[in-house]
């Protein structure tokens, strides 16, 4: 038996911050962002398409991830109101930015309101571009271009605008960001705008086929990278993703380790015994130890083949990937439902039980 892959140790008090974030309901206790829900809600963003969800579900997941990351006011508004005003990847234009700026700024104060507008008007896809070149500033101010026709404005954008923007993009990536994306806006963010949409049907069927993206989290990380730069250092709370933002993920890496979980999901293994899916799954959280599906079906997989203790370590280390995110890398289900279902594999890990029988997986719950 191969030495099992390295799960990361739990942290108690970023699972308590994510448990508090499972309800439903978490964004009502909030008090900063529970009097603004309303207003945007009455804007109709519970009924807009959004990637994998409605744009009300993508509102929330981004500032889900914000809160769980600690960040202060105005951030986790930027997040809850990040595209409002529209911007250069969706139409949806809930505040007209040339009548209602005065409006958001009366509901969420100038400060915040600012961080919004900015986040909006500004050319994103430059933003992600030069933060991922390196061409911050000495004192990690940036440049970039806003959105319009050439020529083009510019905005200097502060350390403390650049750090904010930076954690709202890790956010806003890995809330909405699957297969369907990776392959109908390819190579992001130098776009590929060369392929037409009647020649690649089969690419544009939404939602295609739910696999996680092949090509994100490495980005993700590579943002989070920049965050070390002396002049972002400090701004504002490293997400604790990727250790606080220390560690990089290739993309090779990633990929790879994408490819060889959803052969698992697929059943393209050998089906007789679990050793060809054990070991695919190892290598997986080995390429890629960031994300928590792989490490919680692999503890599935020790239930099954009666490692309870080899189990428990992975359930661990999903359940401390999974507070850490917010979001779901694999979108098939909720955030929370991933969270549930693992809390049920620790718990027959830790108690030595799992069902013998098919039908009985129906009835496990949780106890206490």
């Amino acid at each position: 038996m191969s030495a099992l892959p390295a799960f990361a140790p739990p942290d108690d008090a970023l699972f308590q911050r994510a448990q508090s974030l499972l309800d439903d309901e978490w964004l009502a206790h909030d008090a900063d962002l529970a009097p603004v829900l309303p207003m945007v809600l009455a804007r109709g963003v519970g009924q807009d398409w959004h990637k994998a969800g409605t744009f009300r579900h993508h509102l929330v997941g981004v500032a889900r991830s914000l809160a769980l990351w600690g960040q202060p006011r105005d951030v986790r508004l930027l997040g809850l109101l990040h595209s409002v005003y529209g911007n250069a990847f969706v139409d949806l234009v809930k505040f007209d930015a040339a009548s209602e700026r005065g409006r958001l700024q009366a509901l969420v104060g100038e400060s915040a309101e600012h961080l919004v507008y900015l986040f909006c008007t500004m050319s994103r896809a430059q933003f992600v571009q030069k933060v991922l070149a390196g061409e911050l500033q000495a004192d990690g101010s940036l440049v970039v271009e806003k959105n319009g026709p050439a020529p083009r404005q510019t905005v200097h954008l502060a350390p403390y605008e650049v750090a904010a923007f930076t954690i709202v993009s890790m956010a806003d990536t890995i809330e909405q960001w699957f297969s369907w994306q990776d392959d109908i806006y390819s190579r992001f963010p130098a776009v590929d705008p060369s392929r037409p949409q009647a020649v690649h049907w089969a690419a544009s069927l939404w939602p295609g086929p739910m696999r996680p993206t092949a090509r994100m989290v490495s980005q993700i990380a590579a943002l989070g990278l920049a965050l070390q730069h002396p002049g972002l250092r400090g701004q504002l709370p490293l997400p604790p993703v990727f250790d606080h933002c220390s560690q990089g993920l290739t993309a090779q890496d990633e990929a790879a380790a994408t490819a060889l979980y959803w052969s698992v999901i697929q059943l393209a293994q050998p089906l007789v015994d679990l050793d060809g899916a054990t070991a695919t799954l190892e290598q997986a959280v080995r390429l890629n130890p960031w994300v928590g599906e792989p490490q919680m079906v692999l503890a599935q997989l020790y239930l099954s083949a009666g490692r309870a203790h080899d189990a428990a370590c992975a359930a661990r280390g999903a359940l401390q990937a999974f507070s850490a995110w917010g979001n779901a890398w694999d979108k098939r289900v909720q955030w929370d439902a991933w969270i549930a279902w693992t809390r049920i594999l620790l718990q027959s890990a830790e108690e030595g039980g799992w069902p013998a029988r098919l039908d009985k997986l129906n009835n496990v719950a949780l106890k206490g």
